[in-house]
């Protein structure tokens, strides 16, 4: 294995200044890997034509009808009219929502009284049940459809619930219908049979979801190699945490969720069909996944703490010593070092809990709640953010300023993939 970024502090000193319904158990893995796996094959910084348009994968809904909330559904429709607006085809895409095209009345909700009922999923087109043969069956055979078969990227959008994996978080599961897994392993060892040459891209709205930035190695394990197939993500949460959003309550208006504001960056339109201001921060007239991951870390008035597959593969690396030295500097020291879109996030956290950008992060004061501000949550969730960020921002920069080739191509390959877009 090559050396750990060890280099960090010469770098920095060169500068002049919804809860799981289950948790399930299993064998351990691998311990988690610091570094980067030596291959003799290491990632190019070449990447496919995401420029393409991509297959769309949907998998939606609870894993029975008790926890199948109606906000899983509406997540499913806002997703159809993000396609619309960005001027695809909502026929072309493949949904597979709980009990499917049954007939039988799953999905929860609260009517004006607050009494409890359910309802027949009202989606079209609607493919079928969101069970784990039919979304294996789509992903086994994806790279022989004519789409799948000229490399054709593919995005997958799940809307759902995650459990956390009892011995090895690295490995967090998707629930879908009656109740089945799938797992980060299952998922990446799946993605290992796929072509090379076929991007693979994914948004997850789960608890437990950073768990899935994991697809990016062999088989899903963060010892084993980088896989050579251009992989990314985007997940509501951390690994560890639960998330928010998937509700009962019927009326859209009142949605905060990771869903919610990444569709909104993308599209330029919220869920209740309202412009919402351009995230296209590098001003190239469109807007990439990763510009609106950028716009749900700032839009999101919400407890998750959003991140992406690069930014959970250069967290991974953080030693001790690496984040004190990235936060005793300047917040405004990093911001000339940061991409656009990571320079929007710092300063708007940054105003947001009030804080000086000629400090630096560990200077700051724990933000207080207060009686019009938002709750407690919130604001935590603003303020460690805000220092994943900066942590983002000071790796990569100490990633670009070493001599670890293999390192700065993962960085790269996983960079080209986080700037798709539709």
């Amino acid at each position: 294995m090559p050396r750990r970024i060890s280099s960090l502090a010469i770098a920095i000193a060169a500068l002049g200044t919804t809860a799981a319904i289950a948790v399930y158990s299993g064998a351990s893995q691998s311990t988690a890997a610091t570094g980067i796996m030596a291959d003799s094959s290491s990632p190019s910084i070449d990447s496919p034509d995401l420029a393409q348009t991509p297959a769309f994968l949907v998998v939606a809904g609870g894993g029975a009808p008790s926890y199948n909330e109606i906000a899983l559904e509406k997540n499913v429709r806002y997703f159809q009219r993000t396609l619309a607006q960005l001027g695809q085809p909502i026929a072309a895409a493949t949904i597979f929502f709980a009990n499917g095209n049954d007939g039988q009345a799953t999905i929860r909700y609260l009517d004006p009284r607050g009494t409890e009922r359910f309802k027949v999923p009202d989606i079209t087109p609607l493919t079928g049940a969101a069970t784990q043969d039919n979304v294996q069956t789509w992903l086994d055979t994806y790279p022989q459809t004519a789409q799948g078969s000229e490399n054709c990227p593919a995005f997958m959008y799940f809307t759902g619930h995650g459990t956390r994996h009892r011995q090895n978080d690295d490995n967090n599961a998707m629930i879908l219908w009656e109740e089945t897994l799938m797992s980060v392993q299952d998922l990446a060892t799946t993605l290992d049979r796929w072509p090379t040459e076929t991007p693979f891209v994914t948004m997850m709205a789960q608890c437990y979801a950073g768990s899935f930035a994991n697809l990016i190695y062999e088989g899903g394990d963060p010892a084993r190699p980088i896989a050579l197939q251009s992989r990314c993500g985007f997940f509501a949460t951390v690994k560890t945490r639960p998330s928010v959003g998937c509700t009962p309550l019927v009326n859209e208006a009142d949605y905060r969720d990771y869903s919610s504001s990444f569709f909104a960056g993308l599209s330029g339109r919220d869920r209740v069909g309202e412009p919402v201001a351009s995230a296209d921060y590098n001003r190239d007239g469109a807007v990439s996944y990763a510009e609106a991951h950028a716009f749900a870390k700032v839009d999101g008035e919400t407890s998750d703490w959003p991140i992406s597959t690069s930014e959970a593969w250069l967290q991974r690396q953080v030693a001790a010593a690496d984040e004190a030295a990235i936060l005793h500097l300047p917040m405004q020291d990093w911001l000339s070092r940061a991409r656009p879109e990571q320079q929007f996030v710092v300063a708007s956290l940054s105003a947001r809990l009030g804080y000086d950008l000629t400090q630096s992060f560990n200077a700051l004061p724990m933000p207080q709640a207060s009686f019009l501000g938002p709750p407690p949550d919130v604001l935590t969730a603003y303020y460690q953010r805000l220092r994943m960020e900066l942590l983002n921002v000071g790796m990569e920069h100490a990633i670009r300023s070493g001599d670890d080739t293999t390192a700065i191509a993962v960085l790269e390959q996983l960079l080209a993939c986080e700037a798709g877009t539709w």
